[in-house]
């Protein structure tokens, strides 16, 4: 057991802090107000390798490892957990999924332009009536020979209006329930296939949902991920590691809440002395650095179980669950200490404060992680 970070890593990290401070922070209150997508800020990205980070180069990718992408992850959300979301989809839900279950001729054509930052993709499986219960979905695609027919509606779809491809769940066969449902990679653009109105959301304003509306969609069949009958076990194995990138954006709001915090706790003065100096506001950030410091192990250890090969179903599910909680109570305090300076955009505060919520939400609710993690004890 080694908590030292190795030169790469530390490298990776302080690249990403200087992108986000530099290229990020500017402008990122006005995103956030007007819904601004961070086009050229993810292309940038992109160029520095933080779209498909864990990928194979061969396939566009940086190559780099888990611990890597929770530290560059971390950093991005601190300062726009907006891109920080675009960030995890591609890397986690999309790149991630595409690598170890598509085909070589898969990988080729989207794994690579994905994986490089030239385009970014979206993972669609969340429906009006299929959250929480993705066995449920009432998107089908019917099996005509040499395609299959896509007919359906996705909700909350996160790079849905600005993604070029999409990884689309659908119900193949009704009487096989979820050993009857399949993946397929979708093409923005094919006849059928309209991107629904964009979402007026809480938080993480300026990264894009919609919800996705096919009819009668010709999907070729050489576009189906693995075997007929395997997309509810994909989803479920994409999901398991999309926790880590969403647990390590938990994180970064924290730590960049904590930050601001304890900066405008070392200047504010009231009563005469510093506020950081009075035992109620030096308390609340004591807990806030002993909470963030245990959702990062956590994410570390998912991080690294999964560069190990390990089942990371409870160890992800466990990060997700600690890490969007102290997010949410980080942000909360944060506000509090700031006064009235952290309920106006200026102080960034609130802003974080209605972009921690989300991650209690999205890529499971925290109450599915208590039912993975339930699961894995009683086992």
């Amino acid at each position: 057991m080694d908590f030292n970070l190795s030169e790469e890593q530390l490298m990776i990290q302080q690249a990403a802090r200087d992108f986000a401070q530099n290229e990020l922070l500017p402008g990122v209150i006005e995103r956030d107000r007007d819904q601004k997508f961070p086009t050229e800020q993810i292309k940038k990205m992109g160029e520095m390798g933080l779209m498909g980070m864990m990928v194979d180069p061969k396939y566009g990718g940086a190559g780099m490892d888990s611990i890597s992408y929770v530290l560059a992850m971390e950093e991005i959300a601190k300062i726009d957990a907006s891109a920080a979301v675009v960030m995890s989809v591609n890397n986690s839900l999309v790149c991630a999924g595409l690598e170890k279950f598509a085909s070589e001729e898969q990988k080729v054509k989207y794994l690579t332009p994905l994986a490089s930052g030239e385009v970014i993709g979206a993972f669609a499986l969340s429906e009006p009536e299929a959250g929480s219960d993705a066995t449920s979905q009432k998107t089908t695609a019917e099996d005509k020979g040499d395609y299959y027919l896509l007919n359906g509606i996705k909700n909350w779809i996160t790079n849905g209006g600005t993604a070029t491809y999409y990884i689309v769940i659908a119900q193949t066969d009704p009487e096989k329930k979820h050993k009857g449902i399949n993946a397929f990679i979708v093409e923005k653009g094919w006849e059928g296939f309209e991107i629904g109105l964009k979402e007026d959301k809480l938080g993480i304003r300026g990264s894009d949902t919609h919800s996705l509306i096919f009819n009668n969609v010709k999907v070729p069949k050489e576009n189906r991920i693995g075997e007929d009958g395997f997309g509810f076990n994909f989803a479920m194995a994409v999901l398991n590691g999309g926790r880590i990138g969403i647990a390590s954006q938990a994180l970064g709001i924290a730590s960049g809440a904590y930050e601001l915090a304890l900066k405008y706790a070392k200047t504010r003065k009231a009563f005469r002395t510093e506020i950081i100096n009075h035992q109620a506001i030096a308390f609340k950030l004591a807990d806030m650095a002993t909470q963030i410091t245990a959702a990062r192990m956590l994410c570390f250890k998912a991080a690294a179980e999964k560069d190990q090969g390990k089942d990371i179903s409870e160890s992800g599910a466990m990060a997700k669950l600690y890490a969007s909680q102290v997010a949410m109570d980080t942000t909360i305090e944060a506000v509090q200490i700031h006064g009235g300076y952290g309920y106006v955009k200026e102080y960034h505060v609130e802003r974080m404060m209605r972009d921690a919520k989300i991650t209690q939400i999205y890529e499971g609710t925290s109450e599915i992680q208590k039912i993975v993690i339930s699961r894995s004890i009683s086992k």
